[in-house]
């Protein structure tokens, strides 16, 4: 393709082509020019395991446990954590592969804007900070009742940090969230080298906890016959379908690995260690989540569970109420340590969108000395704080789900673009068109006439005689142009066809209300739709240009197709199941985020003022101009 024939920004800011531009993916020449925004590159491998299990086992392990079992899995709890566990790897295998290909802040959102175009980009980043808010605040909140049990009971807490009901605004107050808020927030501004090591500090505590748990819940057991397995009712006493609603439920309780991609820019090593990483925290989690449904059903009878406290009730039955005491210890620093994690990605996320001109610039500062983005961590942590304090948001936790949830399937549908059709065109600023214009002339049209060449390069051929020389060349050149194009087009339209498929089909099944034969005819049509772009999908080659996308040498996602259209398949099924009040409320924040991107987004965004260029010719594009960087 031409340099002629590719608009510049301008051209493309007002119409619907500006929600599809796409930014350059990393590169050692990008970093140079942006240096002054760079984070410090202190994180290894145990750090970041850290991070990944400290944001993932919350507290909601030690009462997940007692409600699935009661209400949906029975004994068979352990395989709906197994099930939950390969669901959520197929996403930590896409995001593996994308963090180590393209190691900067941002995560789902960066890769949405490298891969998808800068509208899905912005939804993204737009759902995700309001998914770590959220989130932060509502673990925030769950803290001061486990933490008042240590000082006699749940209203026990010091006056200055108990909770107030004022009745003039009907809400109850808790200065305790909003002071821990304040105090994880300044822990965080102080570098990520510090965090990260306070936060190994208490995951290591955590998962002593459960280690306890599992160790002397398994003597227990031995010692008294594994009682909860003796049920009559079976190990499926809900059938197959019970068990796999439970593993829908907990499925959740794995969906904070993807905190470790966050923090891709302050990685030593990103293309061994963010893999390894992921991997690693994700697999640590399973482990200990397994493990600990395998005891504490065993001790129980499962529908003899408390639903509120199901592992030191579980203790107390067998006269260990002491053990009542370690275990709200590990709760409060499961929460702690998820509040952490909660705080840390969004002012990076923040930093991303702010870099790519989306949001004011303010949110892109980095401190020189402490190295971490000051500014959007106290906007974060202040904007947390406040809610904690003032609102219960325990009833908005869906929409956390829907923001990791979207990333998750955004981040699959980035792979598949990544292998079948990665971007070949690169923006470059518009100071670049002197030196673009003057290569211009060494690159081949888009093939044109018989024999597929422009007129420009018939000249050129006539007059050196290449032309009359290596007419077969010339000619099967633009033939395997010709088959390339294709070859993308009927990838890129597989790929469309498994989204619409997938939605069709995800939103008919889930569709009760619907009279059955009419959701069998609309199930049949989004699979038959589905099945048709995975066999495409199966059948086209990938894409040769995916081996030089972004940097090299990182983790590669395996089994592409089927392994991210599954993670599709999943993860659609679960964003449809959220419950309409959830979407409701999702949507009014997504329509904010809309007017906020019209209004200043769209005009300020980094990609206004750019000419696009083939990718092929960057290196040569950048050598001739005099703003190049050696």
């Amino acid at each position: 393709m031409g340099f002629e024939e590719l608009g510049n920004g301008k051209e493309r800011r007002w119409g619907i082509r500006s929600l599809l531009r796409r930014k350059q993916v990393d590169s050692d020449r990008v970093k140079t020019q942006d240096g002054g925004h760079q984070l410090a590159k202190e994180l290894s491998v145990l750090q970041l395991v850290a991070i990944g299990v400290g944001s993932t086992i919350g507290a909601g392990v030690y009462v997940l446990v007692g409600t699935v079992a009661r209400e949906h899995s029975g004994p068979s709890l352990v395989l709906s954590f197994l099930i939950a566990g390969v669901a959520a790897a197929l996403s930590a295998f896409c995001y593996a592969e994308l963090a180590s290909r393209c190691p900067s802040a941002g995560s789902a959102y960066h890769y949405s804007y490298i891969c998808v175009g800068e509208g899905v980009a912005w939804l993204i980043g737009w759902a995700l900070i309001l998914e770590y808010t959220i989130g932060g605040s509502a673990v925030a909140r769950g803290i001061s009742p486990n933490l008042a049990l240590f000082f006699g009971g749940p209203d026990s807490l010091p006056s200055f940090l108990a909770r107030v009901y004022i009745p003039w605004l009907d809400v109850v107050v808790d200065p305790c969230a909003a002071v821990l808020v304040l105090i994880v927030t300044g822990l965080l501004c102080v570098g990520i080298k510090e965090s990260a090591f306070v936060q190994a500090i208490i995951t290591s505590l955590n998962v002593c906890v459960m280690l306890f748990v599992i160790i002397a819940g398994g003597y227990i057991g031995f010692k008294n016959g594994w009682v909860g397995y003796s049920v009559a009712s079976g190990f499926f006493p809900y059938g197959v379908n019970g068990m796999l609603a439970g593993s829908a439920t907990v499925f959740f309780a794995y969906i904070g690995f993807d905190s470790v991609a966050s923090t891709a820019e302050e990685v030593k090593n990103p293309q061994r260690d963010l893999p390894l990483g992921i991997a690693t925290a994700l697999s640590i989690c399973c482990f200990l989540y397994m493990m600990v449904s395998v005891v504490v059903i065993g001790l129980v009878p499962y529908f003899a569970m408390d639903p509120d406290t199901p592992i030191s009730s579980a203790f107390a039955r067998h006269g260990m109420h002491w053990a009542m005491y370690v275990v709200t210890a590990g709760a409060v620093l499961a929460l702690c340590s998820t509040l952490m994690g909660s705080l840390l990605p969004q002012p990076r996320i923040l930093m991303a969108m702010a870099r790519d001109g989306l949001l004011p610039s303010f949110f892109s500062d980095v401190n020189e000395r402490t190295q971490v983005p000051v500014k959007s961590t106290i906007v974060t942590g202040v904007g947390s704080a406040v809610l904690a304090f003032f609102m219960d948001v325990s009833q908005l936790a869906g929409m956390v789900s829907v923001g990791t949830l979207l990333a998750f399937t955004m981040v699959a549908i980035s792979i598949l673009i990544l292998r079948y059709v990665p971007p070949n065109e690169m923006p470059l600023p518009l100071s670049f068109q002197e030196s673009i214009e003057s290569l211009s002339f060494h690159e081949e049209e888009v093939p044109k006439g018989p024999v597929g060449i422009s007129d420009k390069r018939n000249k050129q051929n006539r007059q050196d005689g290449t032309s009359k020389d290596f007419p077969l060349i010339i000619k099967n050149t633009n033939e395997d142009k010709l088959n390339e194009q294709k070859r993308r087009k009927y990838a890129a339209w597989s790929i469309a066809f498994v989204c619409i498929g997938v939605l069709i089909l995800t939103s008919s099944a889930s569709a009760f209300s619907f009279p059955e034969y009419l959701r069998y005819i609309i199930c049949s049509f989004g699979g038959l739709l589905f099945l048709v772009g995975l066999a495409l999908l199966s059948w086209i080659d990938q894409d040769n240009g995916r081996h030089s996308f972004g940097h090299s040498g990182g983790f590669i996602c395996p089994l592409v197709p089927f392994l991210p259209v599954l993670c599709i398949l999943i993860n659609s099924y679960l964003l449809i199941n959220l419950g309409t009040s959830t979407w409701i409320r999702v949507s009014i924040w997504l329509v904010i985020g809309v007017f906020v991107y019209l209004f200043y987004g769209r005009s300020n965004s980094s990609l206004t003022d750019v000419i696009y260029v083939p990718i092929a010719h960057a290196n040569e594009i950048y050598k001739s101009s005099t703003e190049y960087v050696t």
